[in-house]
């Protein structure tokens, strides 16, 4: 697992560690890290241009100690304050390893002595006078276009609301320095993005690499934010005995072979479990034909399949396994009783959104096992939320058109506020909830369990009927008796891998998701079998 602390949890776990330590110990720890993943990255220290970008807060003193290291180890470091003081003795020591120190902007008055002239600091790195305007000093601006590396170190994780000037300013030169080869570390969270969610509102600093300190935070694993952390280091300071539980879990491989079935001895096609399957209609055979197969690598016992006769006999030529059952037009909820009994059933693919696909619906609805909705069952629930009241899990896929329908809510907001409206869609509508997208995230009613996060997506997914496949295999979890939240972050764990397994750099299409499932089963499981 790699947990996810928010902000007030990552507070309290340092004020009562740094109780027990001496003043001071905890910022040298993530400065030593820091600067050891810098070094790392520059290759020869010696000689290179670093230019360190700090903020007022503890977060810049971070960045120069670890600037100050480097400087120490003969990189030409100049020091860049985003605001209007720096930590005085990070900066004291950066001053007298050799670093330069330089206001980002225009000053109101004189900074003390030598403050500002892009040589050297004040002794003892004391305030310095506001920015009075947006315009960064040529100093600065030079500085920055110059550099081999760049440490980000302005807001950290106390940065809600967007960048104000000049952060906003000096991020924009960030990106062009970046475009040009300079490497972008960003200090425990790139500047312009929450910590606790991964929301951007406004710029933001695109990191290659973010060094984050004690525990991962939930903005460096959800979009926007994920995107713009680019590869994250973990550097331990010692908080993992002070940490509450984590608002945010991200399975690793290991998470999701302990969580797969295998069959035993004893097993039969009945105990490794069958799974009920509504997909497709006269109109939309593949979307069955995806979906069946998803669910059948996905490792259940049966699959039981009920459509329209022409979707039924498509599917015969396919996955002659399946047990298959066509509804009869003018009945079509009575296959779902007679189709036999399952332990979880998935509906939604291709059904449709008529009179047939809401009769399929509500009848699945009012069986007693886990259900999973999916794609035009969701389009249907929009209409039909009363049908969510059961006992049973539900497990709902949609992405965020789909769940904007559901909760009449800004498919765009959605997108922006990914952490946000998956758990608001849990609650509200008393159902776990896999929100698809570009970092997929899964919450359950229960608001006391973490939020899951997959970190296997890959934009080769983003391909027709991608999807559909995700429904059988989530839905085959399901019918094995995995929770309905595992199950969701399992399948979406396991699809991310058969789309890298089956894509390699190369376009695939979903039916090549389906047949790298066995693949990507083994891939999770070798390295713990």
């Amino acid at each position: 697992m790699r947990n996810a602390h928010q902000v007030a949890a990552v507070r309290a776990a340092e004020h009562e560690l740094m109780a027990k330590l001496p003043a001071g110990v905890l910022m040298q720890r993530a400065a030593a890290g820091l600067a050891s993943v810098c070094a790392s990255l520059l290759g020869e220290v010696y000689g290179s241009p670093v230019v360190v970008i700090a903020g007022s807060g503890d977060n810049g003193g971070d960045a120069l100690y670890a600037a100050a290291r480097l400087a120490g180890r003969g990189a030409a470091v100049t020091a860049i304050a985003a605001g209007p003081k720096l930590h005085e003795a990070a900066a004291a020591e950066l001053v007298a390893r050799g670093g330069r120190i330089t206001p980002a902007a225009a000053q109101v008055a004189d900074g003390p002595a030598g403050y500002g002239d892009g040589k050297t600091g004040p002794a003892d790195g004391g305030a310095i006078a506001p920015p009075a305007a947006h315009t960064i000093t040529p100093a600065a601006a030079h500085a920055i276009a110059a550099a081999e590396l760049i440490i980000d170190g302005v807001t950290g994780i106390g940065g809600h609301g967007g960048l104000r000037e000049p952060a906003a300013s000096l991020a924009r030169l960030i990106a062009r320095a970046r475009d040009d080869g300079a490497v972008v570390v960003a200090v425990d969270v790139p500047s312009g993005i929450d910590s606790d969610t991964g929301e951007v509102h406004g710029g933001a600093v695109q990191a290659d690499v973010t060094v984050t300190f004690g525990t991962i935070k939930p903005g460096l694993l959800i979009d926007p934010g994920a995107s713009m952390a680019g590869l994250t280091e973990l550097i331990d300071i010692g908080l993992a005995n002070y940490l509450r539980p984590p608002a945010v879990v991200s399975m690793q491989a290991g998470d999701v072979a302990a969580v797969l079935p295998r069959p035993q001895a004893e097993s039969d096609k009945y105990r490794r479990g069958v799974l009920g399957l509504v997909a497709g209609s006269d109109q939309y055979t593949g979307a069955a034909v995806l979906s069946c197969g998803g669910a059948i690598h996905g490792g259940a016992g049966m699959v039981r399949f009920v459509s329209a006769e022409v979707a039924v006999g498509v599917v015969r030529q396919h996955w002659p396994e399946a047990v298959l059952t066509a509804y009869h037009p003018d009945r079509p909820a009575d296959a779902i009783k007679t189709a036999g009994r399952v332990q979880a059933w998935a509906v939604g693919p291709g059904i449709g959104t008529g009179p047939d696909a809401a009769a399929l619906l509500a009848a699945v609805l009012a069986s007693d096992v886990p259900v999973l909705v999916d794609a035009d069952g969701l389009t249907v629930l929009a209409e039909r939320r009363d049908l969510l009241r059961r006992d049973a899990p539900v497990l709902i896929t949609p992405h965020a058109g789909e769940l904007a329908r559901l909760l009449s809510a800004d498919r765009g907001d959605i997108e922006a506020r990914r952490l946000h409206y998956v758990r608001v869609a849990a609650a509200e509508l008393g159902v776990t909830v896999l929100l698809k997208g570009s970092t997929t995230v899964i919450a359950s009613p229960d608001d006391t369990q973490p939020v899951l996060v997959n970190s296997t997506g890959t934009s080769w997914l983003a391909t027709a009927g991608s999807g559909d496949v995700l429904s059988g295999l989530a839905g085959s979890l399901l019918a094995q008796g995995i929770p309905a939240a595992i199950a969701a972050a399992a399948a979406a764990y396991l699809h991310g891998m058969a789309g890298r397994l089956a894509a390699r750099d190369a376009p695939i299409g979903a039916s090549d998701l389906i047949s790298a499932i066995p693949a990507a089963i083994r891939a999770v499981t070798s390295n713990t079998s």
